[in-house]
C-alpha cells in the first residue's frame, strides 16, 4: 500500500490516544492508589488474604503484573503468526482491545469485598492492553517509510500522553471535588474513573479501526491455520537470527526495558508505601510525568536524527541509572517530584525510540510484520515479567523497596553495556529476497 498517507498515519497515532489512558489511570495513578487503600486489612496493615495466603498488597500488585504479561508473552506469538497467515491483523487487535477495555469497565465493581475478582480483572486488562499493542506497533513499517519512523512514533506517544492527561484531569476533578458531581460515596469517583478508561478506549479506538488496512491472507498458502501460524513464526525466527543487529538490539532492549517498565508499574506504590505521600500528590505527580513526557518523546526523536538511534538510547539509559541512584536516597516529597520530572523526560522518549529503532531493523519488503513485532513484544513482556518479579521478590525477602531499586540500577547498567555493542546509525536498511515472501 501507499505509505505516509496523512489520514492513515493520524488514525494510527490515535490508538496511542485511545489506549494510553489505561497505562496512566489503571497502571500508574488512580488504580494503584485505590488498590493500596482497598487492600488494607481491618488492623490497617497492607496485607492481603489472597486464597488463604497473607501477602503484602504491593507484592501482590507486582506479581499480578508479572503473571499477566507472562500470559501475554505466551499468547501473542501464536496470535500474530495466525494473523499474518490469515490476514486478520485488525481483528486480533480489536479482540485484545475490547478485552482490555471491558475489563477496565468492570473494575467499577472493585471493592474490598470483591478484591480477588478485582485482581483478576486488573490482570485481564493488562493482557488486553499489551496484546493489542503488538498489532498496533506492527502497522508502523507498513504505513510509513523508514525516514519517518522516529517522527511518527514520537507523535503517537505524544498523543497518548495528551489524551490520557485530559481524561485524568476529569477523573481528578471527581476525586478532589466529588460534591460538585453530587457524589457522596467515598470510593465512587475512583471506580467511575476505571469505567471511563474502558469507555474512552473503545470509543477512540474506532478511528484507527476504520482507517487502518485490514490485511490480506496469502492465497498461495493452504492448510490448517494454527499449524501454518506456527510455521510462519518459525520462518520469522530464522530470519531474525540472520540479521546482524536485530538479536543484539533485542537483548539490550530486553534488559533496559526490564528496569524501565518495572519503574513505571511500581513508582506510585513506592511513593505511597515508602514515602507515605498522600493520594492526591501521587496522582498529580503522575500527571506531571505525562506532560513532561510529551517534550521527552520529541526530544529523543530529534536527538536520534542528530547522533543516531543507539547513541540516543544510550543517553536515555544512562539517565535512568541516575534516576535509580536518586530514588534510592530519596526521603522527601520534593526529591520524589524532581525524580518524577526526570522520569517523564526519558520514559516516553526511550519507548518511542525503541519502537522506531526496531522498525528500522526489520528487513525491507516483509509482509509478516505482526510476526516480527511479536518477537519485540514478547521480549518486552518477558522483561516486565522478570523485572516486576525481581522487584517484588527483593522487597519480599528484604522488606524494603529501596533494595529493589538497587537491583533495577544494576539492570540498567547491563542494558547500557549491551547497547554499546551496536553501531549507532541514523538509518538502517536491510534487503530481504522477495521470493521468501
Amino acid at each position: 500500500m501507499k505509505k505516509n498517507i496523512p489520514s492513515v498515519i493520524n488514525a494510527w497515532c490515535m490508538y496511542d490516544w485511545a489506549n494510553s489512558v489505561h497505562a496512566l489511570v489503571i497502571v500508574s495513578s488512580i488504580f494503584p492508589v485505590y488498590f493500596s487503600a482497598t487492600a488494607l486489612s481491618a488492623s490497617g496493615t497492607p496485607d492481603v488474604n489472597f486464597f488463604g495466603t497473607q501477602i503484602k498488597a504491593s507484592v501482590l500488585f507486582s506479581y499480578t503484573v508479572s503473571i499477566s504479561f507472562l500470559i501475554t508473552a505466551l499468547l501473542v506469538p501464536v496470535c500474530t503468526a495466525i494473523a499474518d497467515f490469515t490476514g486478520k491483523k485488525k481483528r486480533f487487535m480489536q479482540f485484545f482491545c475490547y478485552t482490555g477495555a471491558v475489563s477496565c469497565m468492570l473494575l467499577y465493581f472493585f471493592t474490598k469485598e470483591t478484591l480477588i475478582s478485582g485482581v483478576f480483572l486488573f490482570g485481564l486488562s493488562l493482557i488486553g492492553w499489551s496484546g493489542s499493542i503488538v498489532f498496533y506497533d506492527s502497522y508502523l513499517p507498513e504505513i510509513a517509510t523508514e525516514d519517518r519512523f522516529d517522527q511518527y512514533s514520537a507523535r503517537g506517544f505524544s498523543l497518548g500522553y495528551l489524551g490520557s492527561v485530559l481524561l485524568l484531569l476529569f477523573n481528578l476533578s471527581m476525586i478532589l471535588a466529588p460534591q460538585f458531581y453530587g457524589i457522596t460515596q467515598k470510593s465512587l469517583p475512583a471506580r467511575i474513573s476505571f469505567f471511563t478508561v474502558g469507555l474512552w478506549w473503545i470509543l477512540f479506538a474506532q478511528i484507527p479501526f476504520y482507517y487502518l488496512p485490514s490485511g490480506k491472507a496469502d492465497k498461495e498458502k493452504s492448510g490448517n491455520w494454527i499449524f501454518q501460524g506456527f510455521k510462519e513464526l518459525r520462518k520469522v525466527y530464522g530470519r531474525l537470527r540472520e540479521q546482524p543487529y536485530l538479536a543484539k538490539f533485542l537483548s539490550a532492549f530486553f534488559i533496559y526495558t526490564m528496569g524501565l517498565r518495572t519503574v513505571m508499574y511500581v513508582a506510585t506504590i513506592f511513593g505511597a508505601t515508602e514515602l507515605k505521600l498522600p493520594s492526591q500528590s501521587l496522582i498529580i505527580t503522575v500527571l506531571l510525568i505525562q506532560l513532561v513526557g510529551i517534550a521527552g518523546s520529541y526530544t529523543f526523536a530529534w536527538l536520534s536524527g542528530r547522533i543516531g538511534n543507539i547513541y540516543a538510547l544510550m543517553i536515555g539509559v544512562a539517565i535512568w541509572i541516575g534516576i535509580c541512584t536518586g530514588a534510592y536516597y530519596t526521603t522527601e516529597a520534593m526529591e520524589f517530584y524532581m525524580i518524577a520530572c526526570t522520569v517523564g523526560m526519558v520514559m516516553g522518549g526511550i519507548q518511542s525510540l525503541s519502537r522506531s529503532t526496531y522498525s528500522k531493523l526489520i528487513p525491507e519488503n516483509v509482509t509478516d510484520t505482526a510476526s516480527y513485532f511479536s518477537f519485540y513484544d514478547v521480549t518486552e513482556k518477558l522483561a516486565i515479567v522478570i523485572g516486576t518479579f525481581i522487584y517484588g521478590t527483593v522487597e519480599y525477602l528484604t522488606g524494603s523497596m529501596r533494595n529493589s531499586i538497587l537491583a533495577l540500577l544494576v539492570i540498567f547498567v547491563i542494558g547500557l553495556l549491551l547497547l554499546y555493542r551496536i553501531p549507532s546509525r541514523k538509518v538502517y536498511h536491510f534487503e530481504l529476497d522477495r521470493n521468501e515472501n
